[in-house]
């Protein structure tokens, strides 16, 4: 999988989406709002008359778990490909930026950097990115 900076930057998205889903699609199977209503046309009379058919809206169902299947996915990826990164102190830097969500100062903190906050995001992630054509 091409990895960009693009994708690193939207996994936090992409969890916060992933939770959304999964209580939306819970709410659907569990409460009302999952039902949806279409109409159709009763000719029993030999006239069309509309008539509401209520019932559990399956397409809107599958859409989201759609989009659920191709939102983990997507994470799964960014998190396998940070796994994969050999240098075990750029992976700790894009682990904690990037799936824990810590800011720079954090990351440099927790990895003894703390005089100077840049330096992870500077000569690790940035020269990672330059050596591996990563845009």
């Amino acid at each position: 999988m091409q990895m960009t900076r693009e994708r690193l930057e939207g996994y936090q998205k992409v969890i916060k989406e992933i939770k959304i889903l999964r209580l939306e699609l819970d709410e659907m199977n569990t409460t009302d709002s999952g039902l949806g209503h279409s109409v159709i046309f009763d000719y029993r009379d030999g006239y069309p008359r509309p008539q509401a058919v209520v019932g559990f809206d399956g397409e809107r169902y599958d859409r989201k778990r759609r989009q659920l299947d191709k939102k983990e996915a997507e994470a799964a990826g960014v998190r396998e490909w940070i796994e994969e990164i050999e240098d075990a102190v750029v992976r700790q830097v894009f682990k904690l930026y990037y799936i824990d969500g810590c800011g720079w100062t954090e990351v440099a903190k927790r990895m003894g950097y703390r005089g100077n906050p840049d330096y992870p995001r500077l000569y690790i992630r940035d020269r990672y990115f330059k050596m591996n054509n990563i845009k």
